[in-house]
């Protein structure tokens, strides 16, 4: 259920009619008091396109650690309680940043906001930096926008947005893949019952197949809701890829974990990866699913 209120009389026409119009989609409300979802694609874009203004954001870089500034700007602008978790690696600082609102149940939504330092999969230009327009920029993008729709008295759990850093290293001089969430999962003082990470999901061209190692009931969960909202042709409920990213630390400890994730993106880890790649719509239908997910979780 949804405890949001609008003003506007278009609105109140609208849920009159038992009709909804968002993000291009018409929904037929089941219930006469269901609300609009409000996540707006559009703003979420704009947290893509500031990050993408900076450069790329490798771990250990100054604008690395002016993205988590930015990052922690954000979540204070929205009034989230803010912590971070710092620590060396390999003589690099590393940085995980954590807002917290709600009550009950923790549930941690993640995200690395990282970018890989080498273009290793460009044949044109290895040595160069990933932009990260999607593979960085859009997870954080989405939950930035969640930081600012979902309201106290919406919520049933104590929601953790989590935004990992030195994840895209891995395979490069050694490094392995998610540093920063590895840290988080075995530093937790409370266990979270459930973690969703949203990685690589900002592509025009969206495909959200079910990950492999992904908890299953949480996935049926996440994609029977993108069904509901006529999401069914970017929300794929069949396997295709099994990945290893910032959701396995957690599922390593016994903690029920999804990893959203489009692997089907031909910009990945490429000069090519520039927020253009990424559609303020693709960003909506993931940040809805998840509003829509939070607000109704018991």
């Amino acid at each position: 259920m949804r405890n949001k209120t609008f003003g506007w009389n278009v609105l109140k026409v609208a849920l009159a009619l038992g009709l909804i119009v968002g993000g291009g989609i018409t929904y037929m409300l089941q219930q006469k008091d269901r609300e609009e979802l409000t996540f707006d694609g559009q703003q979420a874009y704009q947290h893509a396109l500031a990050q993408c203004a900076l450069g790329p954001r490798p771990s250990g870089s100054a604008v690395g650690w002016a993205t988590g500034d930015y990052i922690i700007r954000q979540l204070e602008k929205a009034t989230w309680e803010v912590t971070t978790q710092e620590f060396d690696y390999r003589g690099v600082r590393i940085r995980n940043i954590v807002g917290r609102r709600g009550k009950g149940a923790p549930v941690l939504l993640g995200a690395h906001y990282d970018t890989r330092r080498l273009a290793d999969q460009d044949p044109h230009a290895p040595s160069q930096a990933v932009p990260g327009g999607n593979d960085g920029a859009s997870g954080v993008a989405v939950l930035l926008e969640l930081a600012r729709v979902l309201s106290q008295e919406s919520l049933h759990n104590d929601i953790w947005l989590a935004f990992f850093d030195a994840e895209d290293n891995g395979g490069l001089d050694g490094w392995p893949w998610s540093v920063g969430a590895t840290y988080m999962a075995e530093h937790l003082t409370i266990r979270p019952e459930a973690v969703i990470v949203v990685d690589m999901v900002g592509d025009a061209d969206q495909q959200l197949y079910w990950e492999r190692n992904s908890d299953r009931a949480l996935m049926e969960q996440l994609w029977g809701l993108a069904a509901e909202l006529g999401y069914d042709e970017q929300f794929i409920p069949r396997y295709k890829w099994a990945m290893t990213d910032d959701h396995t630390p957690f599922l390593q400890r016994g903690i029920p974990a999804v990893d959203i994730i489009d692997f089907d993106y031909p910009y990945w880890h490429t000069v090519q990866d520039t927020c253009d790649k990424v559609s303020p719509e693709s960003l909506e239908r993931v940040g809805r699913v998840l509003e829509e997910w939070l607000e109704g979780n018991e």
